[in-house]
């Protein structure tokens, strides 16, 4: 399925829809726990198909394998989600979805003027993409809200209260395993002949990403891809600088001072392309809805002032006790531990040096690299470890909304991994000021931790994933005729996928990389090159990870990178700083100044002030979005001030007429 099929004509409202179809086109597989009690699948089901006026989400379901063919296989306690397709494009109004219209402007998609929207007919099965499609249900379905049950039938601990989200109480009780949504192995297909499967120097089909996997993740690979070409002068750069000599003071400030406006203007650009993508896919002018509480959020039931609904309700004193008395003091012993270790490997790389000048032989020249590769390891590991606690940490903390626990959990990662991967380079370079280890410790760290990268991310995974697949095939392959093992193999297959944890990681290891690049560039130009060559192999390989690794995620609109744009800023605010005060260190510069040091250090501060005023003039010069994104989306907002002026206007002469008449009731009563 790629979207919605045929569709009558005639005024169409949810009570009328069908939901007894015999077969659909399945979009999200549900699976519950092997234990689960038939009540409970019961009633689980009516909820699901039941109209939306009496409480339920009105969709199709129906269980994956008939009471027949259970018997032929192990039993898998799988259901099958789909919807008709007038309920797809009624649910697509529901949730805001943003089409282009036949005048080329964008706007929220409504089912009674769905004629009004660019590539739209009765016939036409691809104005939703499937992607959309799924997501519409995951929105019903989380949206399926308790009404007069206090708890899950068969489970008298999975308590309910009114307005409760049925799905996340189903999730957080284990009740139901996991929900995710089906492949569509056709236009999967054709996604990968046009993406990875070909390895040839050419642009990606971001479109198709998005038609397929949403535009959070197509702004992920976008970004990634834009990064990649904005690399490359750098590298071009980088190149001779590495060629000739190291300590001349002209190619540090030449290098540095480019470093700086290509860091500035790359960031910015970017925000332009973003902004012409998301207007595009119709995100950047899409309304955002009041968010709802995370699935773990618990606190004692009460009302919410602004929704007026039943929720749990947390006081923020005690979720301010919690960060500030137990997570900031972890999160400091962290960085204590990560700066003992760093010790450690400098005690190692002495003892390293040392037994190298003693015997001078070859194999003692090697020995000199490995302090690095083993501290480069062992960064790897402890940033994952860590990032296990700081999700544990985050999750206790209670937060209410899942934007509130993403920035938090971002704020704790992004602090520990850049002391661990920058500590030993800024140490090196302002404490020891050995310009040599610092290019030897920078190569080695940016190499050995882009293959780790590569090796953990994909490619691991993905030779695990085709032993798994052979396994499902022999068993697919033992079973009765008269079973639809194609979609039986597929769907057994993908829910022992991994499952897809978002763009956290993907971006983290792009934010580090543009660390080692920009922070320590004068020192080791060539840094970009090999982030160059690794982000190319990294197109395909994240490629391959997300068709082929693990489960298909649901498509999350977006309209940006979100915080992630102003991790790269900060970063790239912190390289001006270091690059100036590494070219302050340079033999040229301190020999300008042999009597006082004073004055270099206020030469060098005035001349890093002047240089982040020019890099801020250039990010306010340059505009976010483009002239005539500002001017549609400033000719929308018009349109809506002026319709709910007319709306107003409208009620006010219904009341004036209403009131009139009953005037002219009364006067002819008396």
């Amino acid at each position: 399925m790629t979207g919605v099929g045929s569709l009558p004509k005639m005024k169409v409202t949810l009570s009328t829809l069908d939901t007894c179809e015999g077969s659909f086109t399945p979009l999200v597989v549900l699976e519950l726990a092997q234990d689960v009690k038939e009540e409970t699948k019961e009633w689980l089901k009516n909820r699901i198909v039941t109209k939306k006026k009496d409480g339920g989400a009105q969709l199709l379901f129906r269980p994956l394998l008939n009471k027949y063919e259970k018997g032929t296989v192990e039993n898998q306690n799988l259901y099958l989600v789909g919807a008709s397709n007038i309920r797809l494009l009624l649910g697509a109004e529901a949730v805001g979805l943003v089409k282009e219209c036949s005048d080329n402007t964008m706007r929220a998609f409504t089912y009674g003027t769905r004629h009004n929207f660019k590539g739209f007919d009765d016939n036409n099965d691809d104005f939703l993409t499937m992607a959309e499609c799924q997501f519409i249900i995951k929105h019903e379905l989380e949206n399926l809200r308790a009404r007069d049950e206090k708890m899950i039938p068969g489970y008298p601990q999975a308590k309910l209260y009114p307005g409760k989200s049925l799905l996340r109480r189903l999730l957080t009780s284990g009740i139901v395993v996991q929900v995710f949504p089906l492949h569509d192995n056709e236009a999967l297909k054709k996604l990968e002949d046009s993406w990875y499967t070909r390895f040839s120097l050419q642009f990606q089909p971001i479109d198709g990403i998005r038609g397929y996997f949403g535009e959070t993740i197509a702004l992920y690979f976008g970004f990634l891809e834009y990064f990649t070409f904005a690399l490359i002068p750098m590298a071009v750069i980088g190149l001779p600088y590495y060629m000739f000599v190291w300590e001349d003071y002209d190619k540090y400030v030449i290098f540095a001072s480019f470093n700086l406006i290509w860091s500035t203007v790359i960031l910015e650009v970017w925000k332009r392309g973003c902004a012409n993508m998301t207007y595009r896919w119709g995100t950047l002018v899409m309304k955002r809805q009041f968010e709802e509480p995370r699935p773990g959020y618990h606190g004692v039931l009460g009302v919410n002032a602004v929704t007026g609904r039943e929720e749990p309700l947390y006081p923020s004193y005690k979720r301010q006790l919690r960060i500030y008395l137990v997570s900031l003091p972890f999160v400091c012993l962290c960085l204590y531990f990560s700066l003992y270790v760093m010790m450690i490997y400098f005690d190692l790389e002495a003892w390293a040096l040392d037994l190298h000048e003693n015997s001078g032989s070859e194999w003692t020249s090697v020995l000199l690299y490995v302090p690095s590769i083993i501290y480069a390891i062992v960064i790897e590991v402890m940033n994952r470890l860590y990032r296990y606690a700081a999700e544990f940490l985050t999750s206790w903390e209670n937060h209410r909304l899942e934007s509130a626990y993403q920035n938090h959990l971002i704020l704790k990662v992004l602090v520990f991994n850049f002391l661990n991967c920058f500590a030993s380079l800024f140490y090196i370079a302002f404490v020891l000021q050995d310009m040599k280890l610092l290019r030897q410790s920078l190569a080695t760290l940016l190499i050995t931790s882009q293959i780790l990268n590569q090796l953990m991310e994909s490619l691991l995974p993905y030779w695990l994933q085709r032993k798994h697949h052979v396994q499902v095939k022999k068993k697919v392959q033992a079973l009765k005729a008269d079973i639809d093992a194609t979609l039986y193999e597929q769907v057994v297959l993908e829910k022992e996928m991994g499952t897809y944890l978002g763009t956290f990681d993907d971006y983290l290891e792009l934010f580090l990389q543009f660390g080692y690049v920009s922070l320590f560039s004068c020192v080791y130009p060539l840094a970009a090159a090999f982030a160059v060559l690794n982000n190319f192999t990294e197109v395909n390989s994240d490629a391959l990870k997300m068709c082929r690794v693990f489960k298909r995620p649901f498509a999350e609109p977006s309209a940006s990178i979100g915080v992630w744009q102003l991790a790269f800023e900060t970063m790239s605010v912190i390289s001006v700083v270091t690059n100036c005060a590494l070219i302050g260190m340079s033999p040229q510069v301190n020999a300008l100044f042999p009597e006082s040091k004073a004055d270099l250090i206020l030469i060098v501060v005035a001349v890093e002030h002047a240089l982040l005023a020019l890099k801020f003039i250039l990010a306010f010069a340059i505009p976010d979005k483009p002239r005539h994104i500002q001017v549609k989306l400033a000719r929308l907002e018009f349109e809506s001030l002026e319709a709910l002026k007319q709306q107003n206007e409208r009620e006010q002469d219904s009341v004036g007429r209403n009131s009139k008449k009953c005037q002219e009731a009364e006067s002819s009563s008396q």
